[in-house]
């Protein structure tokens, strides 16, 4: 290789390490989300055939078409159950690692977090929250950055959501006060 065409490698000093041990496993990942939607599969023909999955005079019953769609996804969930047990190779290939799911934990945590606040602070207030701790713990941007864009952020989304398309957005108490 010529010295026009070598490769830059930049490290990122953010990346998770490359030997950090494994959380679970692709086999087990693969079993865990096959259940789950075997359980709904199960919840949701129950529910149809419930509400009828035969056809009448007037033509099929309200769950008829629902619960057919379920049972093709309990068919495939028990598919998938079946290859992940079944499957040698994929048993010991990693799904995910510690330090993977640690970064994956800082944005689910406090995006849950944004959904439960939004109930009970109004869409504005929490989004404010969100959008600071987010550069802020996890973008290490400098208090004052933070809070300077999530207060842009927030008022360009309440003039562009409550203001100009008059939209109903969820509020809090903060926007009661100010009369909204």
């Amino acid at each position: 290789m010529s010295d026009t065409e070598a490769e830059i490698v930049v490290d990122d000093p953010t990346a998770p390490e490359a030997d950090s041990p494994s959380v679970a496993s692709n086999r087990s990942v693969d079993a865990a989300v096959s259940l789950l939607l075997l359980a709904l599969a199960a919840t949701l023909g129950y529910d149809n055939w419930r509400t009828g999955i035969a056809w009448d005079s007037t033509g099929p019953e309200p769950g008829y078409f629902p619960f057919y769609l379920s049972m093709i996804l309990g068919a495939a969930s028990l598919y998938g159950l079946v290859a992940a047990y079944l499957s040698r190779r994929e048993a010991l290939e990693t799904f995910v690692t510690r330090a993977q799911a640690k970064r994956v934990l800082a944005v689910f945590v406090p995006t849950l977090l944004f959904c439960l606040a939004t109930q009970f602070l109004g869409v504005y207030v929490a989004s404010f929250l969100l959008i600071t701790g987010f550069m802020r713990f996890v973008g290490k941007i400098a208090l004052w950055k933070s809070l300077l864009t999530a207060l842009a952020f927030t008022a360009a989304m309440f003039i562009t959501f409550d203001i100009a398309f008059d939209v109903i957005m969820p509020k809090g108490p903060l926007e009661a006060a100010l009369g909204y």
